[in-house]
């Protein structure tokens, strides 16, 4: 005998909570890029990333959950906060965080959801996989990855490496120009043009005292 399908009308405790842990991740993704505090929008993508592992455990992906918690909960969010700090990014509310392209932000988001919604209802339509315990346990994801999907867990590491140059760039500040000053505007010895050698204030240029 085969399972019966369950209907979409009637819907299980567990998809219940996917679908208010989707709403909750949805709702705090558009919060991160809509918000004009860049730390407003680092603790959303807190609230996004968790809404995900909650998204995972429900699916019975467990290994995956604790990832999506400890990596990029734990580590990428700390590392954006100090991404934020070096790079004496503004911390409070700033109107140079809107670029003024909204609307087309807006058309290609809602475009890009339209393909992706139809590519998933056009593959699966009413395919119905029951969630059985063990499925996303390492052993199995290990195996997937470094069997089927090796090559873009490859990239992936290349795109993550590449990341970290760009903000060990980003934070130096002995980088000098071609006008002889650093990123923050300073002298070649790491002056700045208002300090003297000596420490003390520059001189008067109206001759006063």
């Amino acid at each position: 005998m085969t399972e019966a399908m369950p209907s979409y009308l009637s819907p299980t405790g567990q998809e219940i909570i996917f679908l208010l842990l989707g709403a909750v991740a949805v709702g705090s993704a558009l919060l991160v890029v809509t918000t004009r505090q860049l730390v407003h929008a680092a603790l959303w993508l807190v609230v996004t990333f968790g809404a995900l592992a909650g998204c995972y455990l429900v699916l019975t992906a467990e290994f995956v959950a604790w990832v999506q918690v400890l990596i990029y909960v734990g580590a990428v969010i700390v590392l954006l906060l100090f991404g934020i700090m070096l790079t004496r990014a503004p911390i409070g509310r700033s109107t140079d965080l809107d670029s003024g392209n909204r609307p087309a932000a807006v058309v290609v988001a809602l475009a890009t959801a339209a393909i992706l919604v139809t590519v998933v209802i056009d593959g699966f339509r009413m395919a119905y996989t029951p969630l059985t315990p063990g499925q996303g346990g390492a052993a199995e994801l290990g195996g997937s990855i470094f069997s089927t999907w090796v090559l873009p867990f490859e990239a992936l590491s290349v795109l993550l490496l590449a990341a970290l140059i760009g903000a060990i760039v980003l934070s130096r500040t002995d980088i000098t120009g071609a006008n002889g000053t650093n990123q923050r505007g300073d002298g070649p010895n790491g002056l700045s043009r208002t300090d003297t050698p000596g420490g003390g204030s520059p001189p008067d240029q109206t001759g006063g005292h």
